[in-house]
């Protein structure tokens, strides 16, 4: 055993693989002992070998390292840091608790795992995950590389990996649902749907146990391993299958031209507030990795609404960050992230809200700046659980975040339910919301716009209840927003009344519309195309269960829906018009792409507080692309004067959110001419008319 375990070095941090053996790194200020445990199989009870690290031997500055020779990628390892446990200065150490690496690429002990023993007192060996040593060299990736689609052409797709496939009519194997494999089944299906991307859930490593009594945490949004692809999502069971099982997916998803965000959670941890368990950060250097309440160090800063809040503007905590997204990007090829309560980011080591905003983000600056990050997608939801809300900051101070825009979603919803004085704050968020994002030397598509996301209704519940119902959740119907902007048409819920119904389906056509034909980047939720309910739950982040799930039934059911969705989804990709980086100017003579507004009489909108309809039209001249589009958000039909044209144009009608499919969607090569000088527009319904020759220059 002579030469078995020499000092190793301090970098890279995490576990590295050599020819001879693996580099063990991990960061810890205060501790006084750190103890390596390698483990024979995943799920034994005790380590087969401890090695201790010397504080002189195996430390430099504040990394413990040791070189281990003989094992390599596979190896099951853990931690036990030994140091003060005083949480009133901060520090929570417990040498009885076994520890998670923070840069582990892969997670083992899932099966044996409980989230109660890393809380209780005393010895959590035989219950604890532990980590795996991986080599990303060994990978075929068959020459894929980053897409890069500009933003001005993607259609963004929030989906739930899990969810997509877990149902048994998904016509996919049982061992196959809810995972990396048996979403690449579906790209077809998403293929033909038309979108550009899938935005996923968290896919990083989370405590399912992180929930309410009797249910499993479902959305993700409970990190303990940013590295670690979740092994609840790979259909393989060896201790490496889940990273490879990501990578085919990306590859197979970049093969069909769809590229793959993340949804990361970098604002906070598993571990919870003081009362959490003890899996990683909190026993390797709690007051490194966590803002904590000043006049009382033993709490934690809950920024996040989640417990705790990571220090992502600590040195240490934003390097793991950066290092995280680097992995991602460099290794596993994926093509962007949208970060969760982003403003957290923002806020400095003690839990502070910026004042001098740009000088004050520097993990924010750090992301946008890194060079491997260049080019990918960083989409920020840009506000938190404590009220710092900063929609247009990102955007204002950044030069390639986005941002998901909050007041798209809930001023489009007002508008379609018919509430008084929408249509001026309607017309900001279709033009690219101006007056959020005054910036003009930016991408008018880095505001992602959406009216349903994982968070609130789906699009059927949207139209289809008043209140929210999430007694399914164990907390008496108390969590989840109340401020929905909902309506339910007539009745809540279900119902077999064909009137109610047809009204739904209409208002759910009219905020497609709106969402695909603003300016900016559409995202949509999942199911939405087919009408996905969630039975009036606005918050099932605990229910892993047919009510969260894509019910592959409804493909075949709302085949009317589905198809409105594709032909919307192809026509704003095929039109210049709504492909412009630039805000549109606001004029009736430019050789610019422009817009127009009016209202039922041309070039005079109402903006007025009880106005109800807005219409406008936008014009590409170098394209030769002229459409106009009428919105009648009032209770009964209204008369709108069409724009005159030349002697042998007329006006062709694409979309009428009225009429039964398959008239309400019509392919533009092929739409039916509108005669006269005026349409009406019946209550409640959109209406999209194209140019084209007339066949006969009579009907003018």
């Amino acid at each position: 055993m002579t030469g078995y375990v020499l000092p190793g070095k301090s970098f890279p941090i995490g576990a590295t693989v050599y020819a001879d053996g693996v580099n063990f790194c991990i960061f810890s200020k205060h501790a006084t002992r750190i103890e390596l445990l390698l483990f024979d199989e995943p799920n034994d009870p005790k380590p087969a070998r401890v090695i201790a690290l010397d504080s002189k031997r195996n430390r430099t500055f504040h990394y413990w390292h040791v070189f281990v020779r003989g094992i390599g990628a596979g190896q099951i390892y853990a931690y036990r840091a030994y140091g003060p446990f005083e949480p009133e200065n901060g520090h929570r150490f417990d040498g009885n608790k076994v520890l998670l690496d923070p840069y582990a690429r892969a997670i083992a002990g899932e099966e044996i795992y409980d989230r109660q023993a890393a809380i209780n007192k005393g010895d959590n060996c035989d219950r604890a995950l532990r980590g795996v040593v991986f080599d990303p060299s060994t990978y075929d990736w068959e020459g894929d590389r980053p897409l890069r689609h500009p933003y001005a052409n993607t259609v963004i797709y929030e989906m739930h990996v899990g969810g997509f496939t877990r149902h048994p009519n998904s016509s996919v194997a049982p061992e196959k649902r809810g995972t990396f494999a048996g979403l690449i089944e579906k790209i077809p299906y998403l293929k033909d749907l038309g979108i550009t991307a899938v935005e996923l859930l968290p896919i990083h490593y989370f405590d399912v146990e992180d929930a309410p009594p009797g249910h499993d945490n479902y959305w993700g949004y409970s990190t303990i391993a940013f590295f670690a692809p979740h092994r609840g999502y790979s259909s393989r069971r060896d201790p490496l299958g889940s990273i490879d099982e990501f990578r085919d997916m990306v590859k197979a998803l970049h093969r069909a031209g769809i590229e793959v965000i993340l949804d990361v959670v970098f604002n906070h941890t598993a571990e919870g507030n003081q009362e959490g368990p003890t899996l990683s950060f909190r026993g390797l250097d709690n007051s490194i990795y966590y803002i904590l309440e000043e006049d009382n160090l033993a709490e934690y800063s809950n920024y996040s609404g989640c417990g705790n809040t990571f220090k992502a503007n600590h040195p240490i905590a934003g390097e793991l960050i950066l290092d995280c997204l680097r992995y991602w990007v460099a290794e596993m090829h994926v093509d962007g992230f949208r970060f969760d309560l982003a403003s957290v980011l923002s806020r400095d080591t003690s839990g502070s809200a910026p004042r001098d905003y740009p000088k004050t983000r520097e993990i924010l600056w750090a992301i946008e700046s890194d060079p491997v990050l260049a080019g990918t997608k960083l989409i920020a939801e840009a506000w938190d659980a404590a009220g710092l809300y900063q929609v247009g900051t990102f955007i204002g101070f950044a030069d390639w975040f986005s941002e998901w825009n909050g007041p798209f979603r809930d001023d489009v919803r007002r508008f379609v339910r018919s509430d008084s004085g929408t249509v001026d704050k309607l017309a900001q968020r279709i033009l690219a919301s101006p007056d959020i994002y005054p910036r003009r030397d930016i991408d008018v598509n880095r505001s992602i716009n959406f009216v349903t996301c994982h968070d609130g209704f789906t699009l059927n519940d949207l139209v289809s209840y008043n209140e929210k119902h999430n007694e399914a959740n164990g907390e008496n119907n108390r969590d989840g927003s109340d401020y929905n902007f909902s309506w339910n048409c007539g009745q809540e819920g279900e119902t077999d009344d064909p009137q109610i119904q047809a009204l739904r389906l209409r208002q759910i056509k009219n905020l497609l519309t709106i969402l695909f034909i603003s300016q900016g980047t559409p995202m949509l939720l999942m199911g939405d195309e087919v009408r996905r309910s969630q039975k009036g739950n606005n918050n099932a982040y605990c229910q892993d269960n047919e009510l969260s799930w894509f019910d592959w039934s409804a493909v075949a059911k709302e085949t009317d829906l589905l198809r409105y969705v594709k032909g919307l989804i192809k026509l704003v990709q095929s039109f210049k018009i709504f492909q412009e980086e630039r805000l549109l100017e606001v004029a009736s003579e430019t050789h610019k792409p422009h817009l127009v507004w009016h209202g039922v009489k041309l070039e005079q909108p109402d903006w007025g507080y009880d106005s109800h309809s807005l219409a406008f039209t936008l014009r590409h001249p170098a394209a030769d692309e002229r459409l106009h589009v009428m919105l009648n958000a009032y209770w009964e039909p209204l008369t709108f004067e069409l724009p005159l044209l030349g002697y042998c144009d007329g006006w062709h009608r694409i979309i009428d959110t009225s009429l039964a499919s398959p008239d309400d969607f019509c392919d533009p090569k092929t739409a039916p001419p509108v005669r006269g000088e005026q349409y009406q527009v019946m209550a409640r319904s959109t209406v999209i008319l194209t140019v084209k020759p007339i066949d006969s220059c009579d009907l003018v």
